[in-house]
């Protein structure tokens, strides 16, 4: 009776055994297969991040424009096939007519000529900064920011700035290099749709309407750099690099004149020094890396220019051309016409009627320098830009009457259509000589 009893006990217990072990053996089933599930999601992450590159959102596909290998410089234009093609590519990039972006600057008594400049060039497409430094006195700013916040037409597009900070420029010194690449640092951060920055002063007025300049440039691919340049030698070599110069303008709040140290230095090593016009048409990509200077050399070589004489007719020029990616970018026309001192070419002469045919015939879209309110300007304004006075340069965009001698920019149109004028024809032949092979093989040398 008692052996019963213990088998039947001990059948108990085993029965019992088992089936705890199974609970606990199904209690990990569940916690396996989901940090199973887990590893293959992790791991099938890993893999495919391998091969899909990572993208910002302001990060955009690029397409890169191939040169063309002709002899002419045709191939440098964009022909309608490809605009069309790189449009449908993906639908994201659009090869829609470019923007400009405009620096002018000014100084004591260049109110009034500023706006008159502003107005020579206006567009609803660009976008335009004013700089009056701080040898203006602050009635004479105001009185600039005033002009600009009075038009009706400023008001609607919202793309006319001026400074609020005046800076103490020396023409001559490295003031108006930094004044220049605040200006820049301006124009990136209020748009991004701006394709060359263009810098003009108070003395420079246009030779062709905005619509010449942006259909010409429509049809151009956007990677050239208009900066005229040569590598420095002769009396420039010894005159501006060897001495060392301070700009008063840099720590003193009243403009004064460059100041000369006794010592001399060395010619640079690691870079080349290039010289060429302070005025300017750069690309986009080339005054971001200006900016950022990824790797450095923007900034070595803008604290070199710190005590360099003339540095705004040289740093751009040896930023450029000291880079492999923007060397070949680089085209040897500032876009001006100028009339030189001769000798030794070293001071601008002012333009006057007599030069207005020369100036015709430069085909250059700019022209300095000017008295103010000479009456050469009155027939640019008449011949060239079909410009009613205190009012905008003719465009396609100015849809409004002109009876009654209303103006006929007070009702906007289309910004992205252009009238063209026999200036764009004229521009047209100056940029495919720009272009030719010949003078491109010069870039940088």
């Amino acid at each position: 009776m008692i052996g019963r009893k213990a088998n039947v006990g001990s059948f108990l217990n085993q029965q019992w055994m088992r089936k705890n072990m199974n609970s606990r053996d199904r209690k990990w089933i569940v916690p396996f297969f989901a940090s199973l599930l887990i590893s293959v999601s992790l791991l099938l992450t890993a893999t495919f991040g391998l091969f899909i590159p990572s993208q910002s959102d302001n990060q955009l596909p690029f397409y890169a424009i191939p040169f063309p290998k002709e002899e002419d410089s045709s191939g440098y234009f964009i022909e309608p096939e490809l605009k069309r093609s790189l449009e449908e590519a993906s639908g994201v990039l659009k090869m829609e007519p470019p923007r400009l972006a405009y620096l002018i600057s000014g100084t004591k008594g260049d109110s009034r000529r500023m706006m008159r400049t502003l107005q020579a060039v206006y567009h609803p497409r660009n976008q335009y900064v004013l700089h009056m430094d701080l040898e203006a006195p602050p009635r004479e700013r105001l009185e600039l920011t005033n002009l600009v916040k009075a038009d009706s037409t400023f008001n609607e597009v919202e793309n006319v700035r001026v400074m609020a900070q005046s800076n103490l420029v020396t023409y001559k010194g490295p003031t108006m290099i930094a004044c220049t690449l605040q200006a820049i640092a301006i124009l990136l951060r209020e748009s991004l749709d701006w394709d060359w920055f263009i810098n003009l002063s108070a003395s420079d007025y246009p030779l062709m309407t905005q619509d010449d300049l942006l259909y010409v440039f429509s049809n151009l691919t956007r990677n050239f750099n208009f900066i005229e340049h040569s590598q420095i030698a002769g009396w420039k070599l010894s005159h501006r690099a060897k001495p060392i110069i301070v700009d008063p303008g840099l720590y003193l709040s009243r403009k004064s004149e460059l100041s000369w140290t006794t010592q001399r230095r060395s010619l640079p090593t690691s870079f080349k020094l290039f010289t060429g016009s302070a005025w300017v048409m750069l690309t986009r990509s080339f005054v971001e890396y200006c900016i950022w200077g990824w790797d450095n050399l923007p900034r070595t070589i803008l604290m070199y220019y710190t005590n360099f004489l003339s540095s705004p007719e040289g740093y751009f020029h040896t930023v450029i051309c000291n880079n492999e990616e923007f060397r070949g970018t680089a085209v040897s026309h500032d876009l001006h016409y100028i009339a030189w001192d001769n000798p030794p070419k070293q001071h601008p002469l002012s333009l006057t009627m007599k030069d207005f045919n020369k100036m015709v015939n430069s085909n250059a879209p700019f022209a300095r320098k000017f008295a103010k309110d000479d009456p050469v300007l009155d027939k640019i304004d008449k011949e060239l830009l079909a410009r009613t006075k205190n009012r905008f340069s003719a465009g396609a965009w100015c849809i409004g009457s002109s009876e009654g001698g209303a103006d006929p920019c007070s009702v906007r149109g289309n910004d992205s259509v252009f009238r063209p004028s026999p200036g764009a024809g004229r521009l047209q032949e100056l940029v495919h000589s720009l272009l030719s092979e010949e003078i491109l093989k010069k870039q940088c040398t």
